[in-house]
């Protein structure tokens, strides 16, 4: 049966991109060019142009999306509402290879989903069209929590945009805060065909298994987690971090070719924080999220 296999990426949005993307560049990531987002509002719409526009850290193993609002005048495709709750991670989309089977799965397990969500854009000023099946959670409160399908991931994963000083390489693991994590999981647990079992800390985890090229044209087979914790676990994992609301998108932990030697002289003069985990670069210095480089 048809399930999501990957932890794909995380979206942190920003109501002006700018400082944004500025704070992630500070951190050692070579960003992929502008991008305005385009799509159907509906599955069976036209495609048209959006107000959102990104920025992306890919990795060999998964990426990471920075996303705001460029033009306040269209469409922001959600982004408006996100804000309305903290500026930070509102986006945890897990990969998948067969959109069809997955709404399949979803629709016979009762969920209401329309159908499969398309969104395009270009890669740079000019160049080809990226294309995105997606299938979200209708109206989960953890933000837009997705399926997502790649329909063409050799165009988004450049080479030109992932020689990271940092040495990033792979997003490893997603940690959200909910005040009931027992439900929250559930949700992610429905979307994503994979069962829960306790984390080690508190509260629940996921754990997807990965395959050969699931995360991105270079990446290996390698297992990604999401976690989901109780509020006041939360500082245990990520510390001194504190949910703005909940359920709260916290953080994750992006694993480095070195052990995290050159993100230590990369990140010199952050106010960093050591975490269970690895190097922790506060949300007050990311845009709103904890990042923690292993």
């Amino acid at each position: 049966m048809s399930s999501a296999t990957v932890l794909d990426h995380l979206g942190l949005c920003a109501r002006d991109p700018g400082p944004l993307w500025a704070a992630w560049e500070r951190m050692g990531f070579v960003l992929s060019p502008f991008a305005q987002q385009s799509g159907r509002r509906t599955p069976e719409g036209p495609v048209e142009p959006f107000g959102s526009a990104n920025r992306c850290a890919f990795l060999k193993h998964g990426y990471v999306e920075l996303l705001g609002i460029h033009d306040p005048a269209l469409f922001s495709n959600g982004l408006d509402g996100f804000l309305a709750r903290y500026a930070g991670t509102h986006i945890c989309a897990f990969g998948m290879d067969d959109a069809e089977g997955n709404l399949a799965r979803l629709r016979a397990g009762g969920m209401a989903i329309p159908g499969i969500a398309w969104l395009q854009r270009p890669v740079e000023a000019g160049g080809p069209i990226a294309r995105f099946a997606r299938l979200p959670f209708p109206d989960a409160p953890e933000g837009r929590v997705q399926l997502v399908q790649h329909m063409t991931p050799e165009l988004v994963w450049d080479p030109r945009w992932m020689g990271h000083t940092n040495g990033a390489e792979a997003l490893t693991v997603a940690i959200l805060a909910a005040a009931d994590p027992a439900e929250t999981t559930a949700r992610l647990s429905r979307l994503t065909g994979r069962p829960a079992e306790p984390d080690p800390v508190a509260g629940f985890r996921l754990r997807l298994p990965g395959a050969v090229g699931a995360a991105g044209p270079f990446s290996p087979a390698m297992e990604t987690v999401v976690r989901v914790l109780p509020p006041d676990a939360l500082g245990r994992v990520l510390p001194g971090v504190v949910p703005p609301s909940l359920p709260f998108m916290a953080g994750m932990v992006i694993r480095t070719s070195d052990q995290g030697r050159a993100a230590r002289d990369v990140l010199a003069g952050l106010p960093l924080r050591e975490a269970p985990d690895g190097l922790m670069v506060p949300p007050e210095a990311t845009g709103g999220a904890a990042v923690v480089f292993q």
